[in-house]
């Protein structure tokens, strides 16, 4: 395996992108570049305010500098410059109940009683799992499963897709393989 390999993890929200980014970093010792932390400028209450596209652009190549990264996330039709150079796309696929699960827990985690009836969040959360409810629509023109696949078509570096179900250290070791076989 290329020493300090650069890996794009994407897939749709809650399919696990962050988490196994997360892994592949602490396994190769590697920065972590979410690009959650970068779209969305920082509110209370969150996601209210997309960052520009240049700023979002600019921070995330200055966090990527010279050397290997793993950037957790989808860039694509904003940030396709920023994979360029990536070594390896890794798309990750869940069902949209399994997703879902994963989301509403999250949130429930991270907000509480602000995502719930009457809560500050409630509208926000509730948006957020329509959109989210809707990646394998075929007619829907946010992020989706089908603008996904359009992109990943587009990509020069190798795709190795994963379903999501499995342990992340499982997924993990086929990314690493897959990093092998490439050189």
């Amino acid at each position: 395996m290329k020493p300090n390999p650069r890996i794009h993890v994407t897939g749709a929200a809650c399919a696990g992108v962050t988490t196994l980014g997360q892994r592949l970093s602490d396994l190769l010792a590697l920065p972590l570049i979410d690009t959650d932390d970068y779209y969305w400028v920082a509110t209370d209450p969150p996601y209210t305010t997309r960052r520009p596209i240049d700023e979002r652009n600019r921070l995330i190549r200055a966090q990527m500098g010279a050397g290997g990264w793993i950037l957790s996330g989808s860039v694509d039709g904003w940030g396709d410059r920023l994979v360029e150079d990536a070594d390896l796309v890794v798309f990750l696929t869940a069902p949209t109940a399994v997703r879902l699960a994963r989301l509403i827990a999250r949130e429930h985690r991270r907000f509480g009683a602000r995502i719930r009836p009457g809560g500050d969040m409630e509208k926000i959360h509730a948006s957020f799992l329509d959109w989210a409810s809707r990646y394998d629509d075929a007619g829907f023109t946010g992020r989706s499963r089908a603008r996904h696949e359009l992109w990943l078509s587009e990509q020069r570096a190798p795709v190795l897709r994963l379903g999501a179900q499995r342990p992340v250290d499982d997924l993990a070791k086929d990314v690493l393989a897959r990093l092998a076989e490439i050189g």
